[in-house]
């Protein structure tokens, strides 16, 4: 899956690319989508835990559902406890005890400003003049051992316990479990990548940077990542791979 558009949000022209590949698997559960409309656009995509039988089916239900909702005019925070909610409910109606199970990241541009939330390891990162300047924290335990100092950053892509998550959408939650990053400013050149672990795993930051530095389009920059990420995937059964790269003009 491949698709490019535009948006516009005031004085601010918004063009975004997305892709999504299978990799060396024979499923594909990773799922994502684009809502654009005039007061706000929404980025999303969700990667379905292997392993669980229906990651697919959580992947493009909790996208489809958070889209719906976003589209109804609620917020990040509403969409993913609404969603949440709606997939735990599918769980009991089908019967599937707690095997629909995902990731989901969202990132929303209205007026001059965007927010990102995000609930598992499928990270959003932030550029801003083609300079890195953060990303989400992912749920999962070697970014808890990052926080408490126990291993380095670079340490995350390799580690043992890499697809070990702290929070999913599809496990019944005490308290909302996503994150929220609010008031981000944007200029004319900023850019944002939302991926799952199948692509950032396989691409550092320093090259995504490098790449983004000589694209002229989130086409060219995705295209010139993911050849990255294949050559450096070759060998490893690799995982699905998808990524949604946005640019701000």
């Amino acid at each position: 899956m491949e698709q490019t558009g535009e948006g516009s949000i005031k004085m601010l022209n918004i063009a975004y690319s997305m892709l999504s590949k299978p990799g060396d698997r024979l499923v594909n559960e990773d799922f994502l989508d684009v809502s654009v409309a005039p007061e706000r656009l929404a980025f999303l995509l969700c990667d379905g835990l292997g392993g669980h039988g229906n990651g697919d089916i959580a992947s493009r239900f909790v996208t489809e559902q958070m889209k719906n909702a976003l589209e109804r005019s609620l917020t990040i925070e509403e969409s993913i406890m609404e969603a949440q909610q709606k997939l735990l409910q599918k769980q009991i109606e089908e019967d599937a005890g707690d095997s629909m199970k995902t990731t989901a990241t969202c990132l929303t541009i209205s007026g001059n400003s965007a927010r990102f939330a995000h609930v598992g390891d499928s990270r959003i990162y932030y550029f801003e003049k083609v300079k890195y300047v953060m990303r989400s924290q992912d749920h999962s335990i070697p970014q808890m051992l990052v926080n408490r100092g126990d291993i380095r950053e670079k340490d995350i892509r390799h580690h043992e316990d890499r697809s070990r998550l702290l929070r999913v959408m599809g496990t019944a939650w005490d308290a909302p479990k996503y994150q929220v990053v609010d008031g981000i400013t944007l200029t004319k050149r900023s850019s944002f990548l939302l991926c799952s672990d199948g692509f950032w795993e396989l691409i550092d930051e320093k090259m995504m940077c490098k790449t983004l530095k000589k694209a002229d389009s989130p086409e060219k920059w995705l295209s010139d990542m993911e050849r990255i990420v294949l050559e450096n995937g070759k060998g490893t059964n690799m995982d699905n791979y998808s990524a949604i790269a946005v640019f701000v003009r």
